[in-house]
């Protein structure tokens, strides 16, 4: 039986919180047992929901919970020993590699594996209006507090035809440390740095507008708030008034396509562990067909565990996640946009190394 490291006060209640059933029982007996208790990326939430529901399933002896507490919060209890494995929005840094991994086997690190991959996008909630046309300069113009009304002539410049109303513009972002806002701000960075002015960071850099908890926390004081705009994962979007982004001289909408073209397009990190992956997302690029503002996702595990039942279970769950089924899964189920084959090959070589 797998030992599991920390059981997780809030795990049973981050996934009611999503409306997840994942903690049933499965029916299929395999020779896996054992609890896994993980936490970070809200974004992964919906994903992690089809994954643990799926792995539970085909193991009838295995338990998963997933808090998704938010990618910084998950980095620091795995650095700390306080969970299995991390769920995570931004890579782990150099910083974090350099210290000590409680939960790892002495003198071993954490490595990243790409697992979910999404666009990040702008919703937003103004009366009359259900398109709408940004680039990054726009953007942030509304982020940074320069642009403070929706009938700005640099929106209205962007989106001819439309009449944008005489309105406040509040513009909503993350309260916790988010993976989320780190791809966003590097987005913004990368494309409009004198406008923006903020080096990417887990924080929310400005402290004008309103801030929200969350994914979810942002989607509901976009949709209850008036004139409001903020960024959520696509998941979170349904239903919700999305805005087209330029890329190169088109505006291009979000889909799961564009997003996962735009990693096949993009290199990898130079990384001293060959095993840890991490994606240099090329933000600038202007090659049709791809939406470079995504949000990749991280599962974060030991290289080595001091456990090598527990190295088993984490190497097996995560193998389910990077599968052409388990991707395909939350593809259909949460939206995201699938690894191409040859890239899973990859991750799941990285995933095999874990011992």
């Amino acid at each position: 039986m797998t030992r599991a490291r920390t059981l997780l006060s809030l795990a049973v209640a981050g996934l009611l919180l999503t409306g997840c059933a994942a903690n049933e029982s499965g029916d299929i007996p395999s020779d896996l047992s054992g609890t896994l208790d993980g936490a970070g990326s809200s974004a992964q939430a919906a994903a992690q929901e089809v994954w643990v529901a799926r792995f539970q399933k085909n193991n009838a002896g295995v338990t998963v919970d997933y808090d998704p507490s938010g990618s910084g919060a998950g980095r620091e209890q795995f650095v700390a020993g306080g969970v299995t494995f991390a769920g995570s929005d931004a890579a782990l840094s150099d910083e974090e590699l350099a210290g000590e991994f409680v939960g790892c086997a002495p003198g071993t690190q954490g490595i990243d594996i790409p697992a979910y991959v999404s666009p990040l996008v702008l919703v937003f909630n103004v009366d009359g209006i259900d398109s709408l046309k940004l680039d990054a300069d726009a953007i942030s113009g509304i982020f940074a507090n320069t642009i403070t009304r929706w009938n700005d002539p640099a929106l209205v410049a962007l989106n001819d035809g439309v009449t944008l109303p005489d309105l406040p513009i509040t513009a909503v972002h993350r309260s916790d440390d988010s993976g989320t806002t780190k791809n966003f701000t590097d987005y913004l960075f990368a494309n409009s740095p004198d406008i923006w002015g903020f080096e990417p960071a887990d924080a929310f850099p400005y402290t004008g507008g309103e801030a929200a908890q969350g994914n979810a926390g942002v989607v509901q004081a976009v949709t209850d708030g008036v004139g409001t705009i903020g960024y959520v994962d696509a998941s979170r979007a349904v239903g919700l008034d999305t805005a087209e982004l330029k890329v190169g001289d088109e505006f291009v909408p979000f889909s799961a396509d564009a997003a996962a073209a735009i990693i096949d397009a993009s290199p990898l990190v130079d990384r001293t562990n060959p095993n840890d992956i991490v994606i240099d997302i090329d933000r600038t690029s202007t090659e049709a067909g791809v939406y470079p503002l995504v949000l990749v996702s991280y599962l974060i595990a030991c290289q080595e565990y001091t456990d090598a039942d527990e190295a088993e279970l984490v190497r097996s769950y995560l193998a389910s996640i990077v599968s052409t089924e388990g991707q395909q899964a939350a593809a259909t189920d949460a939206g995201s946009a699938p690894l191409s084959e040859e890239f899973s090959a990859l991750i799941l070589a990285a995933v095999e190394s874990i011992t």
